[in-house]
């Protein structure tokens, strides 16, 4: 089973958004028993808050379903150990997570957009306001992993 926790400032859109649009991904080819897929935080300032309104609407118009019981919650030093994968969706985001998880000897750590063929950061909307914009992003970087992953597993 590949453990794979999506990880960005505050786990209220972007990594929320890569949880359910990657695990849409594996539904969608029958894999659910081969992946485990959860979402944290760098930052703890929206523990315990749900997903963000426009990031929850914005994943209905597009059909994939997520759990409306999903809060945010942070990165732990022993997710390190729990997950395979340590999915960044920001260079702010590894800057935060090293003072949570200083190394990474596995090389478990990765930036979302290098399953999408970039090395830019995935848009945030909590800035841009285009919700649209970081949904393709996202949805790039895990068709990318998906299709990275399935010819290992």
């Amino acid at each position: 089973m590949v453990r794979i926790l999506f990880v960005c400032h505050g786990n209220i859109c972007r990594s929320p958004m890569a949880e359910f649009i990657m695990k849409a991904l594996v539904r969608s080819k029958g894999l659910e028993e081969m992946f485990h897929i959860e979402s944290a935080a760098v930052s703890d300032e929206e523990w315990g808050n749900p997903i963000y309104p426009p990031a929850r609407r914005c994943l209905s118009q597009h059909g994939v379903v997520f759990d409306t019981s999903k809060t945010a919650r942070t990165v732990t030093v022993a997710d390190y150990d729990r997950f395979d994968l340590v999915i960044l969706m920001d260079s702010s985001n590894r800057r935060w997570l090293k003072r949570i998880i200083p190394d990474d000897p596995e090389g478990k750590v990765h930036m979302m957009m290098m399953y999408a063929g970039s090395s830019r950061d995935v848009a945030d909307p909590w800035y841009t306001g285009d919700f649209e914009e970081t949904f393709s992003d996202i949805l790039a970087g895990c068709e990318g992993l998906l299709d990275t992953l399935v010819g290992k597993v």
